[in-house]
């Protein structure tokens, strides 16, 4: 596929900072940014909006889904989150959407975060990224985006059960058959446990500059 710029994918678990780094990694670059997980999510959403078992055929929910399905304010629960592992398991749903991701980033290149850019959905992108961190810290991530207070009473208890519900959506990702998350062979890795935003974009930037600068020359 002829491309008008770079591509860069940002893989990774569930709140492991892969989606805000990929935000300012866009912004820093001037390139176009795409949430593909939110993809998954929304047609997740859509199939509980239904009354259907996310594990049931999605892929008509995949093939109308809409901008605004993306704008929704209920896609970052966990229930939403086990729906779009579900769905996102299903060939026939991941093809649907295959497609939409690739046609993004035709006209000016972009940056993609999701579980298997790198691999499956564009395999020849210039830079890729994997970002992680341990079940304890992106669980406490979780509760902190969701609004929690790490000073209330109930606090470790919701926690807990956020870890859970991350480590399960991990085991599903990374043992779907379709798809699965991997770490791609040629992908960057980088822990984010004991790193701040701002140090994560900061190395994130150094790795895309000197790739794209070796892939220049």
């Amino acid at each position: 596929m002829t491309r008008g710029g770079p591509v860069i994918a940002v893989d990774g678990p569930a709140a492991a900072g892969k989606g805000t780094l990929a935000r300012k990694l866009a912004e820093a670059l001037h390139l176009p940014y795409l949430d593909t997980g939110l993809l998954y999510r929304a047609v997740g959403r859509l199939a509980l909006d239904a009354g259907q078992d996310p594990a049931s055929p999605a892929q008509e929910f995949a093939s109308r889904l809409l901008p605004a399905d993306l704008e929704r304010p209920d896609l970052r629960t966990p229930v939403v989150a086990q729906a779009a592992s579900k769905v996102a398991a299903q060939p026939e749903v991941r093809a649907a959407l295959v497609e939409t991701q690739r046609r993004f980033a035709q006209a000016k290149g972009a940056v993609l975060d999701g579980r298997d850019i790198g691999t499956a959905i564009f395999p020849d992108a210039d830079v890729k990224l994997f970002i992680t961190a341990s079940p304890s810290t992106r669980a406490l991530r979780r509760f902190l985006q969701l609004g929690g207070d790490r000073n209330a009473p109930d606090a470790p208890t919701r926690i807990a059960e956020l870890e859970d519900s991350l480590r399960a959506r991990d085991d599903a990702d990374a043992g779907r058959a379709s798809a699965p998350m991997l770490v791609a062979d040629d992908a960057y890795v980088i822990e984010t446990d004991m790193l701040e935003a701002d140090a994560v974009l900061a190395k994130a930037l150094q790795i895309v500059r000197e790739r794209l600068a070796g892939i220049s020359e």
